[in-house]
């Protein structure tokens, strides 16, 4: 007995036919063009030195080391680099978040940053954080827990290592304001009984601002490296750029660039008219 020959459905075999011709069309199609990256913007906080501050004479750039650092990187990329005031430091964090600043010059590592921005290795420096108080204060800080009973004051934004900002926030009562010259003025005034910031940028404040009677204590509330760091929403945050960024960072620690920074930084300071 003959079978009656088979019929496919036509239109199931119109679309096996054309669904190979859509996946080849799909490859075939040119990617969008990435934004071309021209310039890096670079922030930092502005109440930092000798790391960064605020030009006397132009107030919406920043200088210091890291300003000095990011000059040289300008020259090693090739690429323009923009040393740019955008607020405090808090605010330094949210327009990096945003993608509207590509690069920070001084940020401490945490993994709520990770979340925002790349980090590049070696670090540009290694800093100290420590415990300031009044002369004469009877504060005899050997371990974290000794915070616990007192309170502290810190600058909005500020970190002290992934460890220590943990137990801060689960254990002490430290206040936040918007910029060190206010911290200071507060420990002085006996608002609160501590101060937490890095030796260097306190002392350089109470210098300039002839800031007497605090003193910092010798132990340290942590040792943390000082990265330089790039937008997860930069439009330069690319493998190459990043891989170029990286190497000129090993040169950078190579030939150890940032001690002379930092040292004609401090001068500058000095002379600078508060």
């Amino acid at each position: 007995m003959k079978m009656p020959p088979i019929c496919l459905p036509r239109w199931p075999l119109a679309l096996v036919l054309l669904l190979p011709l859509a996946a080849w069309a799909q490859v075939q199609t040119p990617p969008a063009p990435a934004v071309a990256c021209r310039q890096l913007v670079a922030s930092g906080n502005p109440q930092y030195p000798p790391y960064l501050w605020r030009s006397a004479e132009n107030e919406n750039r920043l200088v210091g080391a890291n300003a000095e650092m990011l000059a040289w990187l300008s020259k090693e990329l090739g690429l323009a680099i923009e040393s740019r005031y955008v607020g405090p430091w808090g605010r330094v964090q949210e327009e990096m978040r945003a993608g509207r600043i590509d690069l920070i010059a001084g940020a401490f590592l945490t993994m709520a940053r990770t979340e925002y921005m790349d980090y590049f290795y070696p670090a540009l420096r290694e800093t100290r954080s420590v415990v300031l108080v009044r002369d004469g204060s009877r504060l005899d800080y050997r371990r974290w827990s000794d915070l616990a009973s007192l309170q502290g004051v810190t600058v909005i934004g500020n970190s002290f290592g992934e460890d220590f900002d943990r137990y801060a926030r689960d254990h002490l009562n430290i206040s936040q304001v918007a910029s060190l010259e206010r911290a200071l003025q507060m420990l002085q005034r006996s608002r609160v009984d501590y101060l937490v910031y890095e030796d260097s940028p306190a002392a350089a404040y109470q210098a300039r601002l002839n800031i007497d009677g605090i003193k910092p204590l010798q132990v340290a509330v942590a040792s943390e490296p000082l990265y330089l760091t790039l937008s997860h929403r930069s439009a330069c945050n690319t493998p190459e750029m990043r891989g170029r960024i990286a190497r000129a960072m090993f040169t950078l620690a190579r030939q150890g660039l940032m001690n002379g920074w930092v040292e004609k930084s401090i001068q500058l300071w000095k002379r600078t008219s508060p």
